[in-house]
């Protein structure tokens, strides 16, 4: 390993480490725009010139090119240094359009903040600036290309590390032009990478644009809860409300980007329609009237029918701290069925494949990135898992075969990132003896379980995706409390009632049933057809715990207060000025709040920390760690 010195500290660091990369281990930080630690150095910007003063290689050289070498004399803060970056920064700003008032990129700008590291205040440029024409790019992105400095990270994260193809570069010199041949919706299901990657105001998010600034935003880490994979996010709200979501770099899970899905499913958390209040047939009500009258009712339920004629269901989307207090619930409730899955079928494939997966055979996100070949089968990567079809593009950038069993022949995974796929008419074909580091990546949206076990029984390393954020953990609860089939209890009549929290159950199954309670912050069809409607948070309005499909759980933040966005009040119809103790329509809590407070009244103990026994060791959990691995 190479040793070097770099302002006068010695580090050592691995062979092909950049002076760049080094420096940063030593805490000394090199201004750069077109080098990003997941698409490496290009040498486009030159503004990250440091003096070597001794050593193999002298003078001025551009660090994230540079190879740290033995004996290498290194200064970040020599004036010729110094002097060059500064010259860099004036020249980038010689067109810019220095619009920072009106640019959403502002407080959150490296051109900012270099700009003014480097000393470059006054401007001595008196020409005329170039100008481009902006394109559309869709609904959710926004195009200013006057702000471009040229560093290529949009065009080598969309085309090279995301495999789109309909969106480059053009142009030569002064000229140059990053966009579209034709204005219109860009294609990859992960093109809002570009407002992460730009170091600039060339892409923003145009769903948040003129509502806030970096120093306005509520803020806080957190899990991507719309597939099973666990991406690390960081959601920004103003005014109680959802603006935008941003990827968070986690190194075991996503890496340093997220789908447009996480990025862009804003809407649910700032539904107006979203439940904000306690019904008790239809009528709104307090908190403590509205257990009461499910106690109330529940009594009656249970003497009509007798004891087991309740169901208590919870989904894969309910957060681990309520997920564990459902069976405390149901035997309080004298229920006869306890479930996780609305959908039988789910719940046992979910099952099956959490109960095949181990500490050394689940495979990773990074795991697939780093794999020689993939395997993929009974999935839709693009619909279950977005962030996988990403991870199986950079394993085949480094060379890896691709194969899909069945299907389509994988025409619209390769199309949208750029791949290519052999395609095998059985798993048993896939020449994984050929291969060091084979990964199968199975589906159990559709599989049937035999495909299921077929693939734990090759003995290679697996990806399931599965049904929700923590549908690891539903599966786990329901192994151990041997849960009941939702389905046949309603078929056969036994179930009269379902307490249901986060649970998306066909209206189907509701039909015959009596008497529905449904505690929800969706307006899902169990909330529509409940007697009792008791709201509760959102995943951005509380703390809580997800476990991945991996079996990694990871510990998220409360973004923001519950209540009604501030620009969905109607100025007609706002509430009085009154002095509250909450906002309009914050009178919400956490599901995990709820079923305590529903197990106190039914006679059980009152529970101040969900997470016990074989949970406990994720009380402490840092949110924004890498999570940790909860197999048996």
């Amino acid at each position: 390993m190479p040793k070097l010195t770099i302002d006068n500290m010695e580090v050592e660091v691995p062979v092909g480490t950049t002076v760049l990369e080094a420096a940063k281990r030593v805490g000394i930080w090199i201004p750069h725009f077109c080098y990003h630690p997941a698409l490496g150095s290009v040498g486009a910007c030159r503004v990250c010139a440091v003096k070597c003063l001794d050593g193999p290689v002298k003078g001025i050289q551009m660090s994230c090119m540079l190879p740290a070498q033995e004996g290498m004399v290194v200064s970040t803060t020599d004036a010729e240094a110094q002097e060059m970056r500064s010259h860099v920064i004036e020249w980038l700003m010689l067109n810019h359009p220095h619009d920072c008032p009106v640019c959403d990129e502002g407080g959150e700008c490296l051109l900012q903040d270099y700009t003014i590291a480097g000393g470059h205040g006054i401007r001595r440029y008196g020409g005329k600036k170039r100008t481009h024409v902006n394109q559309y790019l869709g609904p959710h992105i926004e195009h200013e290309m006057n702000r471009c400095i040229q560093c290529y990270r949009c065009v080598r994260f969309y085309q090279e590390y995301a495999g789109g193809r309909d969106f480059g570069v053009m142009g030569s010199a002064r000229r140059v032009y990053f966009g579209r041949f034709t204005e219109g919706d860009l294609e990859s299901p992960f093109a809002g990478n570009l407002v992460d990657v730009c170091p600039t105001g060339v892409f923003t998010d145009k769903t948040a644009r003129f509502r806030a600034r970096y120093w306005d935003y509520d803020m806080a880490p957190s899990v991507c809860p719309h597939c099973s994979l666990g991406c690390a996010i960081t959601p920004v709200a103003r005014y109680r409300e959802l603006l935008k979501t941003m990827g968070r770099r986690n190194d075991a899970v996503n890496s340093w980007f997220i789908c447009d899905r996480a990025r862009f499913t804003n809407a649910r958390v700032n539904d107006p329609e979203r439940p904000r209040v306690p019904l008790v047939d239809g009528q709104e009500t307090g908190w403590d009237e509205a257990l009461d009258a499910l106690v109330l009712r529940l009594g009656e339920l249970l003497d009509l029918y007798g004891e087991g004629s309740v169901a208590v269901v919870g989904s894969p989307r309910l957060a681990l701290e309520g997920s564990v207090l459902l069976p405390i619930l149901a035997a309080c409730a004298d229920a006869g069925f306890l479930s996780y899955f609305a959908d039988e079928g789910a719940g046992d494939r979910t099952v099956a494949a959490v109960n095949l997966l181990t500490k050394e055979n689940a495979a990773s996100q990074p795991d697939v990135r780093g794999a020689d070949a993939v395997v993929i089968t009974a999935c839709d990567l693009l619909t279950e898992g977005p962030m996988l079809a990403l991870a199986v593009r950079q394993a085949w950038r480094k060379g890896a075969r691709l194969f899909l069993v069945g299907g389509d022949g994988g025409e619209a995974l390769a199309k949208t990132v750029g791949v290519e796929i052999s395609t095998l008419d059985t798993l048993a074909a896939a020449p994984l003896d050929q291969f060091k580091q084979p990964v199968i990546i199975c589906g159990t949206a559709t599989a049937e379980i035999a495909t299921i076990e077929a693939v734990a029984a090759t003995g290679t390393k697996i990806v399931y995706t599965l049904s929700g954020p923590n549908a690891f953990a539903a599966a786990l609860l329901s192994r151990d409390h041997g849960v009941d089939s939702l389905e046949e209890g309603i078929a056969t009549g036994r179930v009269k009632g379902i307490i249901a929290f986060e649970a998306d159950i066909p209206a189907e199954l509701l039909e015959g049933v009596p008497f529905v309670v449904a505690a929800d912050w969706l307006p899902t069809t169990a909330v529509r057809q409940a007697q009792i409607v008791l709201p509760t948070t959102s995943w951005v309005e509380m703390d809580g715990t997800f476990v991945n499909n991996e079996g990694r759980a990871q510990r998220f933040r409360r973004v923001m207060q519950p209540g009604l966005p501030i620009k969905g009040l109607d100025p007609a119809g706002h509430p009085s000025r009154v002095h509250r103790v909450m906002p309009p329509g914050g009178d919400v809590l956490p599901s995990r709040q709820v079923i305590a407070a529903l197990i106190e009244r039914l006679g059980g103990e009152k529970i101040e920390e969900p997470l016990c026994g074989r949970w406990e060791k994720l009380r402490d959990l840092d949110p924004e760690g890498e999570g940790v691995l909860i197999h048996d």
